[in-house]
């Protein structure tokens, strides 16, 4: 598993994707990837996965066992009668994605909005525990 150096966030799928050369190809999962990116603030991380022309009700994400997942599930829909498609190049495949989050990322607190085709995830940081400075007697 390739670590994000001073990370909390993972990339549990680049095992498996061969990272970085095979991204965006099917995984050995059968599922393709999406592209992601991953920024830092001092209060949480900012994951974002492009994901353009879903809806946000098709995306399936959960915390279980500090493993984050975002997958896509495709649905079929039935072409109209009067209405046949001549070409299509766009294409929605079904896709997942795991991340590992470490004890840092407040679980709880994950936030997620879908909007302009960018799935937007915040995972706030926990608050640390503040200790006073401690005056030390010299004897």
């Amino acid at each position: 598993m390739t670590q994000l150096k001073n990370n909390p966030i993972s990339l549990l799928d680049e095992l498996f994707n061969g990272f970085p050369a095979s991204w965006g190809r099917d995984s050995q999962q059968g599922y393709p990837t999406a592209s992601v990116n991953i920024h830092e603030t001092d209060d949480a991380y900012h994951l974002e996965l492009n994901a353009p022309g879903r809806n946000k009700e098709d995306f399936m994400l959960n915390v279980d066992k500090g493993i984050l997942t975002i997958s896509y599930e495709r649905k079929e829909l039935p072409e109209e009668k009067n209405y046949k498609t001549v070409r299509r190049e766009f294409t929605y495949k079904s896709f997942k994605r795991s991340f590992t989050v470490d004890d840092k990322i407040n679980t709880e607190g994950i936030q997620a909005r879908y909007e302009n085709g960018v799935l937007k995830i915040l995972l706030p940081k926990k608050e640390q525990l503040k200790s006073a400075p401690t005056q030390i007697t010299i004897v």
